[in-house]
């Protein structure tokens, strides 16, 4: 924790003394510096190179697919004005404002230089804290990130008093869906959907990459229907076997059990049981585990999926935190009976990703190739990675009927799931 506040602090006098695009060291170049010298427990990543302040790799010019970094190289030269450009909060038109968080507000925003709209992203720099930890995860983690199922970071802003993201505007999130089509998504779409999420996922999981907080409010959806996993600002990168992870990662609605139970000795498949809860609820139109206590989470896992046992999850009964809570011993229920909408391939699908145990989980990987998938096709798992799934001409969002708001429970739930996060 203390090398993490050196950190911050020495981000903040680097950005005292750059101002918006002066001083000796940029923002990125303080991040490449202080994020490579520390270990992967303590940061996120390495090799991180922004390149924000207009200088860039001439030997990664040849790739495939450039980056927005290099986008941004190549296209400096269309400002004629030096008001504007890549890296300027003037080149960026503020036009609503979407949401605000602890240390972020979100602006729905407008390129001067494409005439694109864009998502601004602006984080307050506390003079003391500097940047906070988790953009610097966001932004060290996504320039290495691409895929038709991630949101894209366009460009990095910083001032003396904030730190700006520009990414690509995104229409709505998973959550907004939800509420426009009354929770009932259609079941063509879900299967859509779903493996849009598993596919930007498995993407992740390749480069040991781990999400840490899927809800549907950190997937955004465009009016194509692509889906795009977003917000990483508590991702990890798992570049080596470690046992020091945080267990204050996912929230609550969607934390799995070894989690909820203090478990730090995890991997890839801590997104999974995240995965699963996202499923049910674009299935049903309601949250899976809607708990406001980590006891009543747990609880109401227990209750649909039965109280572990010694046999069914080993080790489960030494642990402290299981003992103290003192659960009745109910028996696991069926899924089916919960997910009327759901067939028997979508059923075991949800029954594997919804595993006590973060190793009998599923991998987003194998579950891109489950049986629940088949009438996609098998073209759809071998497109590139940025190439959209929509490219296919026989893969198409269906129409969604507009319906009637859910009952005041279900609307008071969502009440207080906005409340939590």
């Amino acid at each position: 924790m203390e090398r993490m506040r050196k950190i911050k602090r020495q981000l903040s006098l680097t950005l005292g003394r750059g101002g918006a695009g002066g001083g000796d060291r940029t923002l990125s170049e303080t991040i490449a510096q202080e994020v490579t010298s520390h270990s992967d427990s303590e940061i996120v990543h390495e090799d991180v190179k922004m390149c924000s302040d207009g200088e860039s790799d001439p030997a990664s010019s040849s790739d495939d697919v450039q980056s927005p970094v290099r986008v941004r190289l190549r296209n400096k030269k269309i400002s004629t004005e030096s008001e504007i450009g890549f890296g300027k909060l003037e080149t960026y038109v503020k036009l609503d404002k979407l949401g605000e968080g602890t240390y972020a507000t979100v602006y729905k925003g407008r390129s001067k230089l494409t005439d694109n709209l864009v998502a601004l992203k602006e984080i307050r720099l506390e003079h003391e804290e500097g940047a906070p930890c988790t953009a610097i995860r966001e932004v060290s983690l996504l320039k290495d990130l691409k895929h038709a199922n991630i949101v894209t970071l366009h460009d990095i802003i910083h001032t003396q008093k904030s730190l700006t993201l520009v990414f690509e505007y995104l229409d709505k999130d998973l959550k907004q869906y939800l509420d426009d089509c009354g929770n009932t998504i259609h079941v063509h779409n879900v299967k859509l959907f779903l493996f849009q999420l598993l596919r930007g996922l498995a993407y992740c999981h390749r480069r040991k990459v781990l999400h840490r907080d899927l809800k549907p409010q950190n997937l955004l959806i465009n009016d194509k229907g692509e889906l795009k996993l977003a917000d990483f600002g508590l991702a990890r990168a798992k570049s080596i076997p470690t046992k020091t992870y945080s267990n204050e990662v996912v929230t609550l609605w969607y934390r799995p059990p070894d989690i909820l139970l203090g478990s730090t000795d995890y991997s890839t498949q801590i997104d999974m049981w995240g995965v699963g809860c996202i499923f049910y609820e674009m299935s049903t139109g309601r949250p899976l585990f809607p708990g406001s206590t980590v006891e009543e989470e747990l609880h109401f896992i227990f209750k649909l999926l039965g109280t572990p046992t010694e046999e069914s999850w080993p080790g489960i009964c030494s642990n402290e935190e299981f003992i103290s809570y003192n659960y009745p011993h109910y028996r696991a229920e069926r899924l089916s009976n919960h997910t009327p909408r759901l067939d028997s391939e979508g059923v075991e699908l949800l029954s594997k990703l919804l595993q006590f145990e973060g190793k009998k989980r599923i991998s987003a990987e194998e579950s891109m190739r489950h049986r629940y998938f088949t009438n996609l096709g098998n073209r759809i798992l071998t497109l590139p990675d940025t190439t959209s799934i929509f490219s296919l001409s026989d893969i198409q969002l269906e129409k969604e009927a507009v319906r009637p708001p859910q009952s005041d429970s279900v609307n008071s739930l969502s009440r207080r799931q906005s409340l939590l996060f």
